[in-house]
């Protein structure tokens, strides 16, 4: 019932929105923020291990359409804020079981916080992200909007999990369970990291960045209809290759990409589980 008003409403828009198109959308955003619908979900038969779901993104486009700018601020005089009436900053109550520690972080409306989730100011959520049961989104970290992150993943400071609202068919950013990504790393165009990986601080993922696997002995990149993907449990960290081009060459040019120089062993988690400190 619920995607089908959701697909209707976006796709014959109304002359003005009457208050029962509000109340659809406000329980649109209630099931986004129990977790009970999602931007994208686990496919076993998807190539990936996910799909999209395009009328998810249709509600939460339809938040922005509906929504009218209002005044948001604590106190206007000394910090305005401004933003779309069908969006604000989300609710909690201690009995989430979320932690959001004082320092001037921001969760949207409209996305998934899981019990014991960690958020380390600065940080942001944005609409439609969804966040596992026990992952540390620390300081100046982005979860971007739909981008989808497992349990017990680490989000480290700097990090930008990258949105991707539209198109409404492309799948977004998936982070799946216990994966690691280091500082300042980001992750970007529907790339899917599948669980229990590690990106070194800097890593940069996109859909034009080739991954190297030198246990494998493989080359990952994007497709026209496929996003990057990256292995279970692999060791991912920056690297360069050589440009082919003649004049690139003459000037010692090399271009950006990301090197798959291990699997995760007893060493490498025991690395990772230092972090249990924390929580």
């Amino acid at each position: 019932m619920l995607p089908s008003q959701v697909k209707r409403l976006f796709d014959e828009a109304p002359a003005h929105y009457a208050e029962e198109h509000f109340w659809l959308f406000r329980d649109f955003k209630a099931a986004l923020n129990r977790g009970e619908i999602r931007a994208a979900e686990p496919d076993a038969a998807a190539k990936s291990g996910w799909r999209a779901n395009a009328w998810v993104k249709k509600g939460i486009l339809l938040g922005f359409r509906m929504g009218a700018i209002a005044d948001m601020s604590i106190d206007a005089s000394k910090q305005p804020f401004f933003d779309k009436s069908t969006y604000p900053v989300r609710a909690f109550a201690a009995s989430d079981g979320v932690r959001i520690v004082p320092g001037g972080s921001s969760i949207r409306d409209g996305s998934y916080i899981g019990r014991g989730v960690i958020c380390m100011p600065p940080m942001f959520v944005n609409v439609g992200a969804y966040v596992g049961e026990g992952t540390m989104i620390d300081s100046h970290a982005l979860v971007g909007s739909c981008a989808q992150v497992g349990c017990n993943c680490h989000i480290s400071a700097g990090s930008q999990i990258g949105g991707v609202l539209e198109p409404v068919g492309a799948l977004p950013v998936i982070i799946e369970d216990e994966v690691l990504v280091g500082g300042n790393s980001g992750v970007y165009e529907g790339t899917v990291v599948k669980r229990r990986a590690v990106l070194g601080t800097g890593t940069i993922l996109n859909r034009s960045i080739p991954v190297y696997d030198l246990v494998r002995d493989a080359i990952y990149t994007a497709t026209e209809t496929e996003p990057l993907v990256i292995p279970e449990g692999a060791i991912v960290v920056p690297g360069s290759r050589a440009v082919s081009h003649p004049s690139g060459r003459k000037w010692g040019l090399s271009l950006q990409t990301a090197v798959i120089v291990k699997y995760r062993d007893a060493k490498t988690d025991a690395r990772v589980r230092f972090e249990d400190l924390l929580r």
